[in-house]
């Protein structure tokens, strides 16, 4: 089991950058694949960027890539997303995200964090 818990989020004005964090416990973090979902009023949850669970494998939506970049670090048991260049339209509560791989942590994941705002201001 892996307990998830967001923090980072906020408002920010377009262009901006900020950086989400993921601390998890339970000593099996490394064993999970991560990943990070977004949820905007009215739209659906959506897998914006997922980690294997050594790291060696990413996956971005297209329309976060090249703005946004996951990492994690197995000995704090965190993970990481950094956002540049926000855009009005990346305004969502993200959250954190574990399961068994990264090829079904995207649609599938088995552990959910509670999740945190991030608003991005024109």
């Amino acid at each position: 089991q892996v307990q998830l818990v967001e923090s980072g989020g906020g408002l920010v004005q377009a262009g901006g950058s900020l950086r989400l964090s993921c601390a998890a416990s339970g000593r099996t973090f490394s064993t999970y694949a991560m990943a990070w979902f977004r949820q905007a009023p009215g739209k659906e949850r959506e897998c914006v960027a997922a980690i294997s669970w050594l790291g060696g494998t990413t996956y971005y939506a297209d329309s976060v890539k090249g703005r946004f970049t996951i990492s994690r670090d197995n000995a704090k048991t965190t993970v990481s997303l950094q956002m540049n260049s926000l855009k009005p339209e990346d305004t969502a509560v993200y959250y954190c995200a574990a399961g068994v791989q990264i090829a079904t942590v995207t649609t599938t994941p088995s552990h959910w964090g509670q999740g945190t705002q991030v608003t991005v201001s024109s």
